[in-house]
């Protein structure tokens, strides 16, 4: 059975959120029935999350934990859509509201946060953390039906019409990246392959995608499990270097990603090391694992960088350095402008349709079959069992450009990503 992070969460405490979440759901179903759902002719429908003039929608970030700097300028990006929104007139006549809450990558908090906004919000445009929203899938799917687009890429979460993973699930993830270690790092059949990888839905979705492409292919996968709080991985190297692993992918956070790359440098395991998306961060070039980083270390993203030459995307650097000049850009940026931007033109397409409920706005999601940011990959909602995409781009830090990484291979979806059905769907 898996064992995902956010089961740490004790009993007793999951039971009275619980409570508390069914007495909102009443109070909730109840202050539906006084503003009547039910609207005239020419009107548009509405419900939860929409009071007066207003929409609002929940953030469920992390701006003190694991993935602190990621949760900083997802979040950020998404302030300056909804901000940039309102300035060109909202929607509907409503303007867009972002509650936050902080949950700090901790299982209670991020569980506590979701009981606390649901009933106040009309959807998610972030929640970070998949053991977190796996452990209220149920929930969202049952009695909440608010639209989530989360910073979390587990294929447990596909299959639901409420949540929507944006880009490729960490297992495809994962296997275009040994792709790249196969056809561009010299990793051939009968070679092994090291596996660190974060307990949970995150790293054991990831951890899917590697035995898979690793069985096709005859390689050997070794895994060494670590948790979020596990920062040195001194231990992980030695396994991995005893065990004579001939390249490493890993799926953690950047903390765990600048220790492995930086721990291997230094003891002369000179070997390919790739992340999936969330296992970066620019500030770890200015760190002592700067160097190795640049000439060892790679990152699957389902999106280009933020550096693109592509209009879209020099336009969002220069509107973010205006907004935010002491911030760093990273790619944190892209994927919180990519989720509220998609949140954003379903909310649009369910204005046009007169029907702004939860019901009405996830439909709309589910219209969207090429949503296209400027960020070179277009993005199909249409099919709940499937990921938006099933394409990466393989970056490399270089501290050169804007955001501190550049393009080593384009988006594309291997033959074997092409091929494979995520267990989750």
């Amino acid at each position: 059975m898996r064992t995902t992070y956010a089961a740490q969460v004790t009993a007793g405490a999951l039971a009275a959120l619980l409570v508390l979440a069914g007495c909102s759901s009443k109070a909730k179903d109840d202050d539906n029935d006084s503003k009547g759902k039910g609207t005239a002719a020419g009107e548009v429908k509405t419900g939860d999350g929409i009071s007066g003039k207003t929409i609002t929608l929940g953030v469920l970030t992390d701006m003190t934990g694991v993935y602190a700097t990621l949760g900083k300028s997802v979040t950020q990006a998404q302030q300056l859509y909804v901000k940039q929104l309102n300035a060109d007139g909202g929607v509907c006549g409503y303007k867009v509201e972002l509650t936050v809450r902080d949950h700090g990558y901790d299982p209670q908090k991020a569980l506590a946060g979701y009981t606390e906004l649901e009933p106040k919000v009309l959807g998610f445009t972030q929640f970070i953390g998949s053991p977190f929203v796996a452990s209220v899938k149920q929930r969202i799917d049952g009695q909440d039906k608010g639209l989530v687009l989360p910073q979390a890429w587990s294929a447990t979460l596909l299959g639901s019409p409420y949540i929507r993973v944006i880009g490729s699930t960490y297992d495809i993830e994962t296997i275009n990246a040994v792709d790249f270690l196969m056809k561009e790092k010299g990793i051939k059949k009968g070679d092994k392959i090291g596996h660190v990888y974060f307990e949970g839905d995150y790293g054991e979705s990831a951890l899917v995608g590697s035995k898979h492409i690793a069985k096709e292919a005859g390689l050997t996968v070794v895994e060494q499990k670590i948790k979020p709080t596990d920062n040195d991985m001194t231990a992980q190297v030695a396994a991995l270097k005893k065990a004579g692993v001939k390249a490493v992918v890993i799926s953690a956070g950047p903390r765990q990603a600048a220790s492995l790359v930086g721990v291997a440098a230094a003891g002369g395991f000179d070997v390919p090391i790739i992340g999936n998306n969330s296992a970066f961060a620019p500030q770890l070039l200015a760190t002592q694992a700067g160097p190795a980083l640049m000439k060892n270390y790679y990152v699957a993203s389902p999106s280009l960088p933020i550096g693109a030459d592509t209009p879209e995307a020099q336009k969002l650097v220069a509107d973010y350095k205006k907004a935010y000049p002491k911030d760093s850009l990273d790619n944190g940026v892209v994927a919180g402008w990519t989720a509220v931007y998609a949140f954003g033109e379903a909310l649009k397409k369910a204005c046009a349709s007169k029907d702004l409920t939860r019901e009405g706005v996830d439909k709309a999601l589910l219209t969207i079959n090429s949503l296209d940011t400027g960020f070179g990959i277009p993005q199909d909602f249409t099919d709940p069992d499937a990921p938006s995409s099933k394409q990466s781009v393989i970056l490399q830090p270089d501290k050169s450009v804007t955001g501190g990484m550049k393009v080593v291979r384009d988006a594309e979806a291997s033959d074997t990503a092409a091929a494979y059905t995520p267990a989750g769907s």
